[in-house]
């Protein structure tokens, strides 16, 4: 679960834009800008990206934008901007915070809104048309950025601001801005020679383009993955609504009379938990598993190695050690020892949860007489047995107390009505890009119109893996727009007419996601650079880990939490029972996201002399040097489908789920000690941390909310990491979703 880090040009930032681009071996601004098509008027009249949009809030009008829009708008927006741009740099007047710093805050609203909008739609709906424009387009948009950053006049006159930031007398907002822009163009490389600029231009141009490829070959790898099942028998244990969705999955892949099983990308699947035909278990699993690290069309393992070649030759390059060092330096973390230390503190006790999970595990196959020993295929089967034996129940029976609706009206809706006074209103006036999308018109605490939320919850090939929140429209006050957020999530379509039934992770992840879109609708800043979630990778994730805490409040649980047929809500002892085992599986869920963690940091903390020549020997290799290379617990995800590192914005980041968790679990037991959900926690929580995006250094928003430093302990003891194997699990905090 993550935040889409699409961040427009105009917000200079290094972070990368998501949308990649194709290798060019010599090019300059000049030479690409000359290149674009000329916009003619009938362009502009018919496209709807040329113009903010006249619907409420300036959502896109998608019912009016076609693909072919798409480049135009991107071409004439690089145009403006680079016009706007010059004038800037080009000013004979003294730099002043206004001329300067504003002025480029205020350029790009073009390019902003069509490249967004592109951005958005390639992730949650693309097609051919859409990829090919991602890689035709993304060559210009990488050069285009570099002729902002790189732009030396303009460089002076931000320095010039920078220097004497002291006798500017600017409010705090503006000399974080100020400070900000300084740092982001240091980090683009302002500072380097004419000769390492050329080189790092070249560098940029290559790795988006690998960045694309890798993107684009994970969905077609996924999708043309999926495991065909010929015979109904071998699918005993799937509920009637698990079958109907597979069903209905071999419809759409005109599979007529099969059985099809659609794989996410993660590196475990959802059925392996209830299948007993420990055969297909293993199809599935090494299915999953192989993806796109053998040989075809869709192979990224030379992707994996030519782009950890490029990261570590760019950050020596920009006079770091190494492509962490140079990632970790703007994040809350700051280094890489501070990482490594992190993760391995972390990693023998998750490991020694894993293997005496796995222990209790075999013992059930001994019981059955299996003769086998216990592997990453059997894992979820069997300790959905232990869970069972233990606790008294099985996943199954949750399913039915969390349909969608009732979980997002009932549920999500209602908790930040509880805690911040938002009420929500269905429109059905909005146009969408997807039938299945749904717009909501939410109402702040004082009843007027706040933002506008889109909800895309169900799976599909064109939708990229995993679930994510991103914005269309961002909240400033420069512009004085209101938000548009979105939430994604992958959650398998029942047929027609059948009832949409989550699982217990599946609900915490609509919690979670929920929690970034807060975070973007509470945004009151003056800039667009500090908008929402323009924090640091390793503070994204806090907020919304601390919206997770209500799936299981019990007021809020109670509210949602109701059967499907009946209206009867979850009973009391079942509740008890999921509460109670709430820690168990903990060694699993730590050690397969810690596996992937340290893997990017192995991957990403490599000398440009020290990258491997076979990426699946360097992957065990690293596993094994990290004290995690236990079998039947693989990674989350391994390097040859790990989007997260090799295609959206977690390179070198992924241990920012485990750094936010810290400070996510340390607030969670803030809320319980002050009462909960209670409207004056909300406000609190809202005024200090949500409202303030990025407009301020980020821990210490978490310090002035909590009134301290953050504790370890309260993750320890939510991952059971902070007891001995004899100790009492029944006694647990919420644990978090799988990533």
């Amino acid at each position: 679960m993550r935040v889409q880090f699409y961040l427009p040009v105009k917000s200079i930032s290094t972070q990368p834009v998501f949308c990649g681009v194709l290798a060019i071996t010599c090019i300059t601004a000049i030479s690409v800008i000359a290149q674009m098509s000329p916009i003619q008027r009938s362009d502009v009249e018919d496209n709807p990206l040329l113009t903010e949009s006249p619907l409420p809030y300036h959502v896109p009008a998608f019912d009016k934008i076609k693909d072919e829009h798409f480049a135009p708008a991107m071409e004439a927006g690089m145009r403006e901007q680079l016009k706007e741009v010059e004038v800037v740099a080009n000013s004979s007047e003294k730099p002043t915070f206004e001329n300067t710093v504003v002025a480029l805050e205020r350029t790009g609203r073009l390019l902003d809104r069509a490249e967004r909008t592109f951005s958005n739609l390639n992730a949650c709906n693309t097609n051919p048309t859409l990829q090919k424009i991602e890689t035709e387009m993304a060559p210009k948009l990488t050069a285009h950025r570099d002729a902002i950053h790189l732009n030396s006049k303009l460089f002076a006159r931000i320095k010039e601001l920078y220097d004497n930031r002291d006798k500017l007398g600017l409010d705090p907002e503006s000399a974080y801005l100020l400070e900000r822009y300084y740092k982001d163009f240091v980090r683009a490389g302002a500072q380097l020679s004419g000769t390492d600029k050329e080189k790092l231009k070249k560098i940029n141009a290559e790795l988006a383009t690998l960045q694309t490829q890798f993107e684009q070959n994970v969905l077609k790898e996924k999708n043309a993955s999926s495991v065909v099942v010929d015979r109904k028998e071998d699918l005993a244990g799937l509920s009637d609504n698990q079958m109907a969705s597979l069903i209905n999955a071999a419809k759409a892949e005109h599979k007529e009379g099969k059985f099809v099983i659609q794989l996410q990308n993660t590196t475990g699947q959802p059925l392996l938990g209830s299948l007993q035909n420990r055969q297909l278990r293993e199809r599935i699993m090494q299915t999953s598993l192989a993806r796109n690290s053998k040989s075809g069309e869709f192979d990224t393992r030379n992707i994996v190695l030519r782009t950890a070649q490029l990261r570590a030759e760019k950050a020596k390059l920009l006079g770091y050690a190494n492509w962490a060092a140079y990632q970790l330096e703007d994040q809350t973390a700051h280094d890489v020892p501070t990482v490594n230390k992190l993760l391995g503190d972390l990693a023998p006790p998750a490991v020694a949860n894993a293997k005496r999970e796995a222990a209790d595990m075999q013992k059930v196959v001994g019981e059955e007489k299996g003769g086998f020993q216990i592997a990453s295929r059997d894992w979820d089967s069997y300790s959905e047995k232990v869970r069972k034996a233990r606790y008294a129940f099985d996943e199954s029976e949750l399913r039915p107390y969390y349909e969608l609706n009732h979980v997002i009206l009932d549920g999500v809706f209602f908790a930040a009505g509880k805690l911040y006074g938002l009420t929500f209103k269905e429109r059905h006036d909005i146009p969408v890009y997807q039938p299945d999308v749904r717009v909501f018109e939410v109402y702040d605490r004082d009843g007027k119109p706040l933002a506008l939320f889109l909800g895309d919850y169900y799976a599909r090939s064109s939708k990229r893996g995993g679930a994510w929140m991103n914005a269309y429209v961002q909240q400033n006050d420069l512009f004085a727009t209101k938000p548009v957020v979105a939430n994604h999530l992958n959650i398998p379509k029942p047929p027609p007419g059948e009832p949409t039934l989550l699982t217990h992770d599946e609900v915490r992840t609509a919690f979670h996601e929920f929690g970034h879109a807060l975070h973007g609708m509470f945004s009151k800043v003056k800039y667009p650079r500090f908008s929402g979630t323009s924090v640091p990778r390793d503070f994204v994730e806090y907020p919304s880990q601390v919206n997770e805490m209500w799936a299981t409040w019990p007021e809020v649980l109670k509210n949602y939490a109701k059967h499907y047929k009946t209206g009867e809500p979850i009973p009391q002892a079942l509740l008890d029972k999921v509460i109670a085992a709430q820690k168990f599986n903990q060694g699993y869920k730590t050690t397969e996201y810690l596996s992937a963690s340290l893997l990017d940091q192995a991957w990403h903390q490599l000398n440009p002399p020290d990258v491997p020549k076979d990426a699946v020997a360097f992957e065990a290799q690293a596993l094994h040097k990290a004290g995690v290379d236990f079998p039947p617990v693989p990674p989350r995800y391994r390097s040859f489908y790990f989007s997260h590192a090799f295609a959206g914005g977690y390179s070198a980041g992924y241990y920012s789920y485990l750094w936010s968790e810290v400070l996510d679990a340390d607030t969670v037991e803030w809320f319980k000690e002050h009462g909960g959900l209670k409207r004056e926690n909300g406000d609190r929580f809202r005024a200090m941390l949500l409202s303030r995006g990025g407009s301020a250094d980020a821990l210490g928003l978490f310090k002035n909310f909590v009134g301290r430093d953050p504790y370890i302990e309260p993750l320890l003891k939510r991952r059971g990491l902070d007891r001995t194997p004899e100790a009492d699990d029944s006694k647990v905090e919420a644990q978090p979703p799988a990533r």
